[in-house]
């Protein structure tokens, strides 16, 4: 690949000569190659953005819990100072929080809006808790509330992260997925470009043979002016891909799904690996068709 690599840059007019620079097959190589990365950058955004928000998600939720305590208002206050004594002598619990009106209404206001009547809704009380770095005996918390606060259940949000952590695993394979076919879907192509390229020089190919000029020569004339097509219409849809990613919609306090896409850091330097790749599959994809091609003209 290195001593392929001089040769590709090094321009031969005269080879040159044996691929058309302009038709069908210069704008169908170009446009393909800058389409498919434009996907692909798109592809790579949605991943990480998936990623970087399960994992924002799974490490809020790592160290934190919540104990819900569903009773009768006449004895919501005694069971909620009761849970308090509980988490107060449990061996691991660092904190431990009964949450205001005030914090369950905004817990609630993406749901309901900002007007839901907290004060007349018979919503169970919500204490917040955070453990240290030994954490705490679960099971044996859930046992002590049962019989200090049977209204009181133990939620250790297990049940959301292992979710979580599941969904960015399989969004980033999807994102691999879905760039393993825009490439392949590229390679194929570049392929069928290729193949037109030289059946419609079929008659010049035939007295280039004549004159002496080996296959390897008029094949290397093919991949690079291919290779080069890809991979200034894939720096083009990777540069229109980036600029599409930065205006879209930032991050909110929310966590919205569709918010915050794109990448963050050293993640912006991807797309620029892309026109790369683009080119390898075109090199790749052009040296096959113009080899296989070439031993039908023989």
């Amino acid at each position: 690949m290195r001593a392929l690599l001089p040769q590709l840059l090094r321009r031969d007019r005269q080879s040159d000569r044996v691929v058309p620079r302009s038709g069908h097959t210069a704008w169908l190589t170009s446009f393909t190659a800058g389409a498919m990365t434009f996907l692909a950058v798109f592809a790579l955004a949605l991943s990480m953005a998936a990623g970087r928000m399960a994992d924002r998600w799974s490490d809020a939720l790592a160290r934190t819990a919540t104990v819900r305590i569903s009773a009768p208002a006449d004895q919501i206050e005694m069971q909620t100072r009761a849970v308090l004594d509980v988490l107060a002598t449990t061996p691991g619990v660092e904190s431990a929080r009964a949450l205001s009106d005030e914090e369950q209404r905004k817990l609630l206001e993406p749901w309901f809006g900002p007007d839901l009547p907290v004060d007349s809704l018979p919503l169970p009380r919500l204490v917040e808790l955070t453990e240290d770095s030994t954490g705490y005996d679960a099971d044996g918390l859930r046992q002590r509330l049962l019989a200090e606060a049977p209204g009181a259940v133990l939620d250790d949000h297990t049940r959301w992260r292992r979710p979580l952590a599941v969904a960015a695993g399989r969004l980033r394979l999807l994102g691999l997925v879905s760039i393993l076919l825009i490439g392949g879907t590229m390679a194929g192509m570049i392929t069928l470009a290729a193949h037109a390229a030289l059946a419609a020089n079929a008659q010049v190919i035939r007295v280039l043979r004549l004159v002496g000029a080996r296959d390897s020569y008029i094949a290397r004339a093919f991949v690079r002016r291919f290779t080069l097509r890809a991979l200034a219409g894939s720096a083009a849809g990777a540069l229109l891909g980036m600029i599409g990613v930065a205006i879209l919609p930032s991050a909110d306090t929310a966590g919205g799904f569709l918010t915050g896409l794109g990448f963050s850091g050293w993640g912006w330097l991807l797309p620029a690996v892309l026109p790369l790749l683009a080119a390898a599959v075109a090199f790749a994809a052009t040296r096959f068709a113009a080899f296989s091609r070439l031993k039908e003209l023989t």
